[in-house]
């Protein structure tokens, strides 16, 4: 029976949930996904996917619900997004790295109508939606849970549903929270366009065939653990690796046992891939390119990759652009050492004056504008974020990069206070509002810091309440207990006032001056 209602001829031209039948059809018995030995093929992929969006529909679920998942990488999480692609859903993938009042944040900012969960995450969604006023049913994940029985959907807003209808192009299919200037995170909607964009413009840059094997180890709540490679492949036929959770060793026996082709990650990745003892002898032979993102690629890493054979493409790119913006291309890599290259096909780049936001044209230095069919929606149930971060038909990055004479971009700085830490965008305003919970905290600041290993880690800037005894390891245990480990700062200063401006703003780059 067809998921469309009677009064919808055929879904939108750009909608993915035809991806995995038009393989089905084409290459059937070929591998889509292979996780922890067990192979899916694309027959078994999309008759999972089709069975769970005809399960959902007819429990109610319209286009434009959310479904909030917990989980690591997995087959499961393959099934749902395309179950939502095909059904007109929102896929809102949490990290399953967060603190539970984090969770709880996002959860209740999402309003999903359902979640689903990995069986080994259920007691942290359960500490979660226990902080919720109305918790959303619940089902894990998987053949055995979600697939077999859906409960109707919540709607925790009061809205009736909407009606049955085609899935459009403009329709929302993932829900992805990135940290922005702000204390807490924002959920940033990519529509099924976006994401075949995207996609479309990583091949014009890449390629891919149905030969490739790639290995993904970005964590799914991440739009790169879609949108960069593993899409694309399930677009081309080829067939996608997926590891739960990086574990370098066994990354370097996965390259060689399955012969992967291509693979993407950030810089710690490689770092510390290249740590690793066999890193010397492992049989890269068949790893013709990789992707890094996220953040500069030192140039020592650069050449340890490059000596070894294996072709870096590096990119940049942000949540919101769905994230692919620029790359340079392996054969340029050393020619251009530190640059993230020049835009994708089919997206459009500007340089614009930070203070006036004048267009600059040459060679330049000022905010990355990006422009195209890639850009998302918006933010979800943040019309004024929104706003500002889309003004006049361009996104507005907050990065400051440096444009040269031929064309080729660096970034050079934030010009919001965000800092990168292995790969992941950390916000210090919420940083700071955790340790501000602290009853011995009068005022504190975070700036991001250089490190050897993950890039740059968080380095709190604290004024202590007179007579306070708490040190800096009390300190970091308190922000440890409110916040994901990777955003709890690895170090802590105490100082008397923090430098702040005319209108109250910390200079946070006089304090990266005076950090010990």
């Amino acid at each position: 029976m067809s998921l469309l209602p009677p009064a919808c001829d055929e879904p939108g031209r750009h909608t993915l949930g035809r991806w995995t039948s038009d393989r089905a059809r084409l290459t059937p018995g070929k591998v889509a996904v292979e996780h922890e030995g067990v192979a899916t093929t694309y027959a078994e992929l999309d008759a999972r996917a089709s069975a769970l969006a005809e399960r959902l529909v007819r429990a109610g679920y319209v286009p434009g619900d959310r479904i909030a998942t917990l989980t690591r990488n997995s087959t499961d999480h393959v099934v749902l997004l395309f179950a939502c692609a095909k059904a007109g859903l929102v896929l809102a993938p949490m990290s399953w790295r967060l603190a539970p009042e984090e969770l709880a944040y996002q959860l209740r900012h999402a309003r999903p109508a359902l979640v689903a969960v990995q069986a080994g995450l259920a007691g942290d969604a359960r500490a979660a939606l226990a902080q919720l006023d109305v918790a959303p049913p619940v089902e894990l994940l998987g053949a055995d849970g979600v697939e077999q029985h859906v409960p109707g959907p919540a709607r925790p807003d009061g809205t009736p549903p909407g009606p049955a209808r085609c899935v459009r192009d403009d329709d929302p299919l993932l829900l992805i929270y990135t940290s922005g200037t702000a204390r807490a995170p924002r959920g940033a909607l990519l529509t099924h366009e976006n994401c075949f964009w995207t996609n479309l413009s990583l091949g014009g840059a890449t390629g891919m065939t149905g030969q490739d094997v790639v290995l993904s180890v970005l964590p799914q709540f991440h739009v790169g653990g879609w949108n960069v490679q593993p899409l694309l492949a399930w677009w081309s036929g080829a067939t996608v690796v997926l590891q739960s959770d990086f574990d370098p060793a066994a990354v370097l026996e996965l390259v060689a046992g399955r012969r992967v082709t291509t693979m993407m990650g950030v810089p710690t990745t490689y770092q510390r891939l290249a740590e690793l003892p066999a890193f010397a002898d492992a049989d890269l032979t068949g790893l013709t390119h990789a992707i890094v993102g996220g953040a500069p690629m030192p140039e020592p890493l650069l050449r340890t990759w490059h000596d070894r054979g294996v072709r870096i493409i590096q990119g940049y790119g942000l949540t919101e652009a769905s994230p692919n913006v620029l790359a340079l291309p392996p054969a340029h890599a050393l020619d251009h050492v530190g640059s993230v290259g020049k835009p994708y096909p089919h997206v459009d780049v500007a340089v614009a004056d930070p203070e006036t936001g004048r267009l600059l044209h040459g060679p330049a230095r000022g905010e990355l504008l990006v422009r195209g069919p890639a850009v998302f929606a918006g933010y979800f149930r943040d019309p004024d974020a929104t706003a500002e971060a889309l003004r006049d038909g361009w996104l507005r990055t907050g990065d400051l990069v440096e444009r040269d004479a031929e064309g080729y971009f660096h970034v050079v700085d934030r010009l919001t206070d965000i800092y990168i830490s292995g790969g992941e965008n950390i916000s210090p305003a919420e940083v700071e509002a955790a340790l501000a919970t602290h009853p011995e905290v009068v005022d504190v600041a975070v700036v991001g810091i250089p490190d050897p290993r993950w890039g740059e880690v968080g380095h709190a800037f604290v004024v202590r309440a007179a007579g306070s005894g708490v040190d800096a390891d009390g300190l970091l245990a308190h922000a440890r207990r409110h916040l994901a480990s990777f955003k709890a700062p690895r170090s802590v200063t105490f100082v008397e006032s923090l430098p702040r401006t005319a209108l109250h703003k910390v200079r946070r780059g006089a304090l990266r001056e005076v950090r010990p």
